[in-house]
């Protein structure tokens, strides 16, 4: 790892450009379902649960390729992942916008799955710890800034695209985002980060037995537990938004401003934070990141006396989920150190992949029971995510 300290530092334009690639990457391939899902409805006339199958499949693929992906950015091809995996993913969504039979849907969100692997969060995040040790926590931080405003980008472009192309046309759309957008500004940023490097440095060696060492440490499973229920918790209601939100009385135009506060609210959760940076450690800041959620639902559920409440919902849902993707790594960073962190990382990365992967399909099966069985579930997973969390770091 590199230990100088202006290789720590950093290249603050290559920051800022992951966290451009971050913010297209989300949009596209994680919130492009969510913000599209009435249109697509209507524009293949199939059921929630079929339509929510394709980007289940891709997270579970996901969650089965991190870890391995992982491995890559400990040999020194983050790089590469960030820049290749998006193509792979506007490819794919661009093949979803004239898809017509449910098995192509699940074929085309399976390369997805694939695409999300190495070019999502935890490959940048790796990458960056890997480049910049120390100073990986500031960087992380900056990208993390401008990548919660893919909700608030997403959402309204779905709903205009979706308006005037239909839902299937609005993923080809996206595709070009991501393709045009994303794409370059990742490889520009890796091109500059790598530059740090001296002359001639070789691809870092393999890092034998540092997971096997954390995969030992209750640590490791405490934080997989904590961040699976939340992950859980939080691609139900967000895949959901737009039905939870109507649900409360909220009118369409109200319902489509409410989730795209979601990203400003993990903006702030995050200013906030580093604000306070040598305030604030990392075990408080984790009690208020998942107490927020808990605070979140309970304010969702009695949403429905008055439907403004949603968007106090909105902004602690999204400050408590802002925290958590900055504090995820930091905490595996602090508890379980850097070496093999790649590897270490795309493992713990399984349970919140799951929990995403679970979410779409989860929630289509708990609104057969009714709304109120999803307010239910996801409090009590929420509440259960804190007290693991307040558990975990008593020890």
């Amino acid at each position: 790892m590199i230990t100088d300290p202006d290789h720590e530092r950093g290249d603050s334009l290559a920051v800022w450009l992951l966290a451009v690639g971050q913010t297209l990457t989300y949009a596209a391939l994680y919130y492009s379902f969510a913000a599209l899902l009435p249109d697509l409805e209507v524009a293949t006339g199939w059921s929630k649960a079929q339509l929510a199958a394709g980007p289940t499949l891709a997270f579970l693929i996901t969650a089965a390729l991190t870890p391995f992906t992982g491995r890559l950015v400990d040999r020194g091809w983050g790089g590469e992942m960030l820049v290749g995996m998006p193509v792979l993913g506007a490819f794919a969504l661009v093949g979803l916008g004239f898809v017509g039979s449910v098995p192509g849907w699940l074929i085309l969100w399976a390369i997805i799955g694939v695409a999300q692997s190495g070019a999502l969060y935890e490959t940048c995040f790796a990458f960056l710890t890997r480049r910049l040790g120390t100073g990986a926590r500031a960087a992380i931080t900056r990208v993390t800034l401008v990548a919660g405003f893919a909700g608030t980008l997403a959402f309204p472009m779905g709903y205009q695209l979706g308006a005037a192309f239909g839902g299937q046309g609005a993923l080809v759309a996206f595709g070009g985002l991501l393709l045009l957008g994303a794409v370059p500004a990742n490889a520009v940023g890796v091109v500059r980060l790598r530059r740090l490097q001296a002359a001639g440095t070789m691809r870092p060696p393999p890092e034998p037995g540092a997971l096997v060492s954390a995969l030992r440490n209750p640590a490791f499973w405490g934080i997989s537990a904590i961040f699976g229920l939340t992950y859980l918790s939080h691609s139900v209601l967000l895949t959901y938004a737009l039905t939870v939100f109507a649900d409360r009385g909220a009118g369409e135009a109200m319902a489509v401003l409410a989730a795209a506060c979601i990203g400003p609210a993990q903006v702030a959760g995050r200013v906030v934070l580093l604000l306070n940076e040598k305030r604030v450690s990392t075990q408080i800041a984790t009690i208020w990141s998942l107490g927020s959620i808990v605070a979140a639902a309970a304010l969702l559920w009695v949403a429905g006396l008055a439907p403004m409440l949603i968007f106090g919902f909105a902004l602690l849902q999204g400050a408590g989920i802002g925290l958590s993707s900055i504090l995820r790594p930091v905490l595996l960073a602090e508890l379980l150190g850097r070496r093999g962190f790649g590897a270490i990382s795309g493992a713990a990365a399984v349970a919140p992949i799951l929990g995403t992967a679970a979410g779409p399909v989860f929630g289509a099966m708990l609104l057969g029971y009714g709304t109120a069985a999803v307010y239910a579930v996801c409090l009590a997973m929420a509440v259960a995510a804190l007290v693991i969390g307040v558990g975990l770091l008593r020890r």
